[in-house]
């Protein structure tokens, strides 16, 4: 069933097209608001601005999320044996747990030094996903 999907003439780059929906929702709401936890556009109220944005950051990390697994369903195995896939996968992993440390520690009221690093860890750690993702198909 899944390799249908996978050679479906229009299926499949739709599929590509909502994954980089939910990634750019996903990483310019982050980035928006990771620049604000950085101490730019101070006059925009932050837990307002938190609210929006993380509640986009959701919404493209869900789209980026189903549209990923249905893309793996494909070529699973393929992917499985590709190292930067893998990378990929555990690069995710830590932005997540990054992203629980942040929120966990309350970070966005601290709005202390360790807010500001696990800011600037996140926007590392989802800039080499980005890159990972993209060489996927020439490793």
């Amino acid at each position: 069933m899944f390799e249908a999907l996978g050679a479906h003439p229009w299926v499949y780059p739709m599929l590509e097209v909502v994954h980089l929906i939910g990634v750019g929702l996903l990483l310019g709401n982050l980035t928006l608001l990771e620049l604000r936890v950085l101490g730019w556009g101070k006059a925009l109220p932050l837990e307002l601005l938190a609210r929006l944005s993380l509640t986009l950051v959701a919404i493209g990390f869900c789209l980026a999320a189903a549209s990923g697994l249905l893309m793996f369903a494909t070529q699973a195995g393929e992917l499985l044996a590709n190292r930067v896939f893998t990378v990929k996968m555990v690069l995710i992993m830590l932005a997540g747990c990054n992203a629980g440390w942040f929120h966990g520690r309350r970070s966005l009221q601290r709005q202390d030094g360790t807010a500001r690093a696990l800011m600037l860890l996140s926007s590392a750690l989802w800039l080499m996903v980005l890159t990972c993702g993209r060489w996927i198909g020439y490793w």
